[in-house]
């Protein structure tokens, strides 16, 4: 069974790396890969598009779809991809989110910045809109300029507030690509674990048994950020995994300033999982 794989771009060099990483990442899996692309994003949203002009956009994203599905093709020389095209000139994450689900897409691939390397185009605040607006489906986030390693270790951290089920599965697929190792961070804010937290640590432990996995506790900085920053550093994580719900530590980001230090320039990449509440 083929894993569908759903690429954004704006055809900038960050889109492309992100591009590349997914190949690598998946080298030995079965998957059918999508580009999409948004004339939307080129233009103003409040002009008014003469029909002609919106062909004329549309010709030319289809022509660098296909040279960018050619040159995918050329590079990868792997039997065990396929590639296609997608071109809209509607709203990039509202497009997403019906190709999701019209496509039984498994993951998202996305880079934090596009060509002009601001954050309001497509990889700087549109990746932000899309971890906000996307429920089916993780979203991998991958840093500019990244070169890719082999996601040997990987990082989850959790604070054993909530007890996980569905949300595991892209994080158990990870660590089965790879043999990797999923290392739980918990990050010290009590002086210990509630009976709920204690119960929620267990299950974990259950439901990673099949996986190799280890716990760890931080000491709390009084930012997360720091702490995260640290363990990726100090064991050498290949892969951050975070869950998204409500108020959890990447939403909060998400709001703040400090986005900038983890969610526009990462230094991994990065796996945010939608919650199933």
């Amino acid at each position: 069974m083929k894993t569908n794989i759903l690429i954004p771009t704006d055809f900038s060099d960050n889109a492309w790396c992100a591009t590349v990483y997914a190949l690598k990442l998946f080298k030995d899996k079965d998957c059918l890969f999508y580009f999409f692309h948004s004339t939307k994003l080129k233009i103003n949203s409040t002009a008014k598009l003469s029909n002609k002009l919106i062909h004329f956009l549309t010709e030319n994203a289809t022509k660098e779809l296909l040279h960018l599905k050619d040159i995918a093709e050329s590079t990868d020389a792997n039997p065990k991809h396929d590639f296609e095209i997608i071109v809209c000139n509607n709203d990039l994450n509202e497009t997403m989110v019906r190709i999701i689900e019209k496509n039984d897409i498994n993951l998202v691939v996305m880079g934090t910045k596009g060509a002009t390397k601001g954050k309001e185009i497509i990889f700087g605040s549109n990746t932000v809109k899309a971890i906000r607006k996307i429920k089916k489906c993780p979203i991998l986030v991958v840093p500019d300029e990244y070169d890719y390693m082999r996601p040997s270790q990987i990082a989850f951290p959790t604070d054993f507030n909530r007890l996980y089920s569905e949300e595991l599965k892209p994080l158990k697929f990870l660590s089965d690509l790879h043999q990797s190792k999923i290392r739980v961070i918990h990050i010290n804010k009590e002086e210990e674990l509630t009976e709920l937290q204690e119960y929620n640590l267990d299950q974990l432990e259950v439901k990673l048994k099949k996986h190799n996995h280890s716990f760890h506790w931080m000491p709390d900085y009084g930012k997360k950020h720091t702490a995260i920053k640290d363990f990726i550093d100090e064991l050498n994580i290949n892969i951050l995994v975070m869950v998204s719900y409500k108020y959890s530590f990447i939403k909060r980001i998400l709001r703040e300033p400090v986005i900038k230090k983890i969610g526009f320039k990462p230094s991994i990449p990065f796996l945010v999982i939608p919650y199933n509440n």
